[in-house]
């Protein structure tokens, strides 16, 4: 199955930030879906929406209500449509603006999704029509919050980078959904809300009550409980949502606060709760074996930086230059192997920040190695965040390209610069190790070069990323190792 990341690399240039920001759109939505007891598909134009009759836009994403039946039985994503078929994307791609429709079977409303100065894509709303009786409370004060969740998404301030959601703990609104007013007193707390309150200890009523002050009297630790309701406060002045546990009377319960504020002016918060007491039994009982994972990293690790120990020390007991110089190299490929694997030993996602990492290597090179010490070495742009298994390969790959331009472009002697320059999109990862010396050798291949260190690079760019080398000279003198990584569907080579 064809997943966001894979469909918006084949069929859109969007920017790498674009990217991101349609990510965390998605990992949002099944809220927004639940509110607004509707279908959310996710459209991206694939031609100039301005063109006419011929535009296309394509479903790179779908969500299904829990709260109501679907509207779409079959899978829509990967559905591509014409203005003719789907009028209400292409109007909103172009107004820019929220664009409301009643089909024939269906009421539809497309809303555009905003990064930015730019419309990157729409949400659509597709739900069943009204039938002709009175809604609940529940019902209008959830499809209140999703309209003005859609008014922020429409304006590119939800969600934010900061709210980062866990899609698999944090409280769903089914779980329990309270809405407070601008001063933070509770308008609405649905039945499951209430029950988690009252498992928490709260024995009155909860509607028309200050909700930071309630939840605070209730919290056991008296700084997690003064923590909690400062973020109920802060919610109401445009603060970051925040998602916090809190202990009370023997029950854990999830609590996650989302600032409402279309137009920017604040018309109160949602706070959603969710009791997990059972969830965080069952957790207790996982924790030894990701503490046995990373434990694992962490003596891989220290394995290797003894071998690193061991080869340096023996580099400094031998008289051959040329010895010495290839130990030097061994020192250095341990030892961004075992930095990989010191990352691994914190993450419990098994995820690597690779501009953490190499930030962290550069300086490692510049002591272990012989190099100029009068060169430099810069970073431009974002390399990202990639899984164990390709962020060794890339890391290997990296190192010995910044190793290669401190070595062989300078003279001795001479002042120089090797920058990284790093572009990432939904498709590719390029990255270019430029350098100002002296350039490449009249005749050189890089298909024939019989460096160790180049072939290294070539087997794994090759190899295990399936990507692209190529050393060229620079513009303005120099020399450009060009390397290009695909990413999503392109990564697994399908």
């Amino acid at each position: 199955m064809s997943t966001l990341s894979d469909l918006l690399a084949e069929h859109t240039d969007l920017p790498g930030d674009a990217v991101d920001h349609l990510q965390r759109v998605v990992g949002e939505w099944q809220l927004l879906a639940d509110l607004s007891f509707a279908d959310l598909l996710l459209w991206v134009g694939l031609d100039d929406v301005e063109d006419g009759p011929d535009a296309r836009v394509l479903c790179v994403a779908q969500c299904r209500p829990t709260t109501a039946s679907t509207v779409f039985t079959e899978d829509m994503v990967g559905a591509l449509v014409s203005e003719s078929q789907h009028p209400g994307v292409i109007d909103s791609l172009i107004s820019r603006s929220i664009v409301g429709g009643n089909g024939t079977d269906t009421d539809t409303e497309s809303v555009p999704v905003r990064c930015g100065e730019h419309v990157i894509a729409v949400l659509t709303r597709d739900a069943n029509p009204t039938r002709q009786r009175t809604a609940s409370a529940l019902e209008i004060a959830y499809r209140d919050c999703a309209d003005d969740l859609c008014a922020m998404i429409s304006e590119g301030t939800f969600p934010t980078p900061a709210e980062r959601t866990d899609v698999n703990s944090s409280p769903r609104a089914g779980d329990g959904f309270i809405r407070v007013d601008t001063e933070g007193r509770v308008v609405y707390a649905s039945p499951n809300a209430l029950s988690a309150y009252h498992r928490m200890g709260l024995t009155a009523e909860l509607s028309g009550r200050d909700l930071a002050s309630v939840t605070r009297s209730l919290v056991t630790d008296p700084f997690d409980s003064q923590e909690v309701a400062d973020h109920i406060r802060a919610s109401l002045t445009g603060s970051e949502g925040h998602r916090m546990e809190a202990e009370a009377r023997g029950a854990t319960v999830l609590i996650r606060t989302l600032s409402l504020r279309p137009k920017g002016n604040s018309v109160g918060a949602i706070v959603l709760v969710r009791d997990v007491t059972e969830v965080k039994r069952r957790d207790r009982a996982l924790l030894s074996k990701d503490a046995t994972i990373r434990e694992i990293h962490h003596r891989v690790k220290n394995n290797l930086q003894t071998v690193a120990a061991l080869l340096r020390l023996q580099s400094r007991r031998l008289e051959n230059e040329e010895a010495r110089v290839a130990l030097s190299e061994s020192v250095r490929r341990v030892t961004s192997i075992a930095l990989v694997h010191e990352m691994l030993s914190m993450s419990v996602d098994e995820e690597i920040d690779l501009d953490e990492i190499v930030d962290r290597l550069v300086p490692i090179m510049l002591d272990v190695a012989t190099v100029n010490p009068r060169v430099r070495v810069t970073r431009e742009g974002t390399l990202g965040v990639f899984s164990a298994e390709r962020a060794t390969p890339l890391v290997m790959v990296l190192t010995e390209l910044v190793q290669n331009a401190m070595e062989h472009a300078f003279d001795a002697g001479s002042a120089g610069v090797v920058r990284i320059s790093a572009d990432r999109s939904a498709r590719w990862l390029d990255v270019v190790i430029h350098d100002d010396g002296r350039g490449l050798p009249p005749g050189f291949s890089l298909e024939k070069s019989e460096g160790l260190g180049l072939q290294i690079v070539r087997t794994l760019v090759s190899v295990e990323l399936n990507g692209s080398l190529g050393l060229h000279p620079a513009d303005g003198g120099g020399t450009d190792a060009s390397l290009r990584v695909p990413l999503g569907r392109r990564a697994r080579g399908t």
